[in-house]
């Protein structure tokens, strides 16, 4: 089928659903603006009716239209935008997108993004992920890179609860979204290279891995790059109830296989591929005796884990390939084994390319693996996913291969944070973490991209500046001669017993402490580097600034009791109404002359008004020089 024909058959695939009038979700119309993708956050923030079938299937069919052009590896510059931002492993947490959007701020031309892979599965939100990032490409294609992962195939959907989120979300025309939705990840781009330094895959390489090789391959072919092309594609039949459902596998056998695993390991997901290639295609199969489907579920590991190995044609030692079928040329199979490679390796602290057993896909690659294909393209860092760390990002290999992880609390609540990285033109890597909680899903969208959106080096700062006079005082303790010096070592231990954060303090040295010479830090010259800009700062005295550090929460929490309309802005009399509260609950006394002042001076567009960014942004950390005490 032609590319045009093809277009066609998915456009008819909604031209003919009709939207009611009794949908109040958000409404989309092609080309889209930045005004639908602010509707799309809102609706699926406030968690408003999803988006109707519709504008879903007409979303994919722009979205693949638009991938169809792009080359297997994207080239970024950082010549036109100051950084670019790289994230990792999202995998259906839309919390997680949620508050990489408000700390980082929204896609753009200016604020680019490279969305590394694993959109989708184990998370509830996968859809809904998807939705957003094909919408931000659609309008702004030069802001925007998505790299193919290993989850993007409907294979491995089937087992870790994709498919099974789809057909819920959108029961009537859920099999059609889930057929669009898998050219859609056909066409996903394979690879970003930044500045021609920096490559960003999902997986990991294999001592064979060829960037210029994997430019030539036609990506379309591998609509699951478990199945070799021409392999008998995955037939979708209704079931009794209605339900959707793979052909020859029983109801109950396919809630097994949807059901999300507590570990990360994708050691299973062949075993789909095991089970369908070996389904009867005879309807009897549906009635398959619960007895059975318990044996076949529960195999052995091993044997399951060979099989897995037989299936994406590897045997123990990696590079004796085997076709997986004989009708398969040495062509497709050298081409697939290439994307296999970058889609599912893992590296390895031994030297060397070993089978990846424990996935039953791709390799295990060493630092001499990563030296030999790094010096090959003049590469300086690869940047991958798909592994889990506590961290949300981890180095290896000499720090040439960096491993980002964007979904936190990703087993269970607390057990890790997520990350994204930031590059600019000296590509020095530079890392946020952070961690969703109750608070943080209570955040609303405008202050979530809100222009006072700070790093997580900005919000360290901060705390240490709220803890100014523990600090100071444990700093004291170590000076035992009064120099007002003391060394790293001891500045590192003050800060840790003091803020209990857990932190690597000698490694985030460098970004904290401009200077040190003879390695002593001068503790009260370097507090004069943590300043606070005042908005007023004749009215208020010195220690009000450390106080607000430590209530910054009660400064939100105040500032949403009155703006009792959640419109985001208050007057000035509603704002002396504010500080009328923070000053009884800080026991402070200020005249409401002052208030007056301070209003004005917080009202930085000069509209009458303050909203909660202008509020907050009164209190930021900003350069010393702006002020002396």
């Amino acid at each position: 089928m032609s590319t045009d024909e093809t277009c066609k058959d998915n456009q008819s695939a909604y031209d003919n659903i009709e939207v009611s009038d009794a949908y109040v979700g958000p409404q989309l119309c092609f080309p889209l603006t930045p005004a639908h993708v602010t509707a799309l956050l809102e609706a699926f923030k406030e968690k408003q009716q999803r988006l109707h079938a519709r504008y879903v299937l007409q979303l994919l069919n722009e979205t693949r239209k638009h991938l169809e052009h792009l080359p297997n590896i994207n080239q970024v510059s950082t010549c036109y935008s100051k950084e670019i931002t790289i994230c990792g492993d999202l995998h259906g947490k839309l919390d997680d997108l949620f508050l990489i959007f408000y700390k980082n701020g929204l896609p753009s031309p200016e604020k680019v993004y490279v969305f590394n892979g694993d959109y989708v599965d184990r998370g509830k939100h996968s859809i809904e992920i998807l939705l957003i990032l094909f919408a931000f490409l659609l309008v702004y294609p030069k802001g925007v890179y998505l790299n193919r992962g290993n989850h993007e195939d409907h294979i491995i959907n089937l087992r870790y609860g994709f498919t099974k989120e789809v057909m819920q979300k959108y029961q009537v025309h859920g099999s059609r979204i889930l057929k669009l939705l898998r050219s859609v990840f056909s066409w996903l781009p394979l690879a970003t290279v930044i500045d021609e330094k920096v490559l960003i895959i999902h997986g990991g390489i294999s001592e064979t891995t060829d960037l210029n090789f994997l430019r030539k391959i036609d990506r379309h072919k591998y609509v699951s790059i478990l199945r070799p092309p021409g392999r008998r594609r995955i037939e979708w039949h209704k079931h009794a109830s209605g339900q959707e459902q793979l052909c020859g596998e029983s109801s109950e056998q396919n809630v097994r296989l949807n059901q999300t695993p507590k570990k990360n390991t994708d050691s299973d997901v062949l075993r789909l591929h095991s089970h369908t290639n070996n389904t009867s295609k005879s309807s009897s199969t549906l009635s398959v005796k619960k007895k059975e489907i318990t044996k076949r579920v529960h195999r052995s590991v091993d044997e399951e884990l060979e099989k897995c190995r037989r299936q994406v044609g590897f045997s123990n030692v990696y590079g004796d390939s085997k076709s997986l079928t004989g009708s398969d040329s040495d062509s497709d199979e050298h081409e697939r084994r290439q994307i296999v490679d970058i889609l599912w390796s893992d590296p390895m602290h031994q030297e060397g390319c070993i089978t990846n057993s424990v996935r039953g896909g791709g390799c295990y690659f060493g630092p001499d693996v990563t030296e030999k294909i790094l010096r090959k393209h003049n590469l300086q860092l690869l940047i991958r996913s798909h592994e889990c760390k506590q961290e949300g990002y981890e180095y290896c290999h000499n720090q040439k291969v960096l491993t980002i992880f964007s979904a936190s609390n990703y087993y269970e609540i607390g057990s890790n944070r997520g990350a994204y990285v930031k590059l600019g033109p000296d590509l020095i890597p530079h890392f946020v973490q952070y961690q969703v909680n109750q608070s943080t899903r209570k955040l609303t969208l405008r202050q979530r991209v809100s222009r006072v959106e700070r790093s997580a080096l900005g919000a360290l700062r901060e705390k240490i500046f709220a803890h100014k006079s523990d600090l100071i005082s444990v700093f004291e303790h170590y000076d035992k001669n009064k120099t007002g010096n003391i060394s790293l070592n001891d500045w590192a231990n003050a800060l840790e017993s003091v803020l209990a954060l857990g932190l690597p303090w000698r490694v985030l040295r460098s970004q904290l402490v401009p200077s040190a010479p003879n390695g002593l830090l001068n503790f009260h010259l370097w507090f004069d580097d943590l300043a606070i800009e005042r908005p007023n700062a004749q009215y208020i005295q010195p220690s009000l600034l450390e106080t607000l550090y430590k209530s910054r929460s009660e400064l939100e929490t105040i500032f949403g009791i009155i703006d009792s309309d959640n419109s985001g802005q208050i007057s000035f009399e509603e704002f002396q109404k504010t500080w009328q509260l923070l000053s009884s609950h800080l026991k402070i006394e200020i005249s409401d002359e002052a208030i007056s002042d301070l209003a004005r001076s917080m009202d930085f567009n000069k509209d009458g008004s303050i909203d909660i960014n202008e509020f907050l942004e009164a209190f930021r950390l900003v350069d010393k020089s702006n002020y002396k005490d």
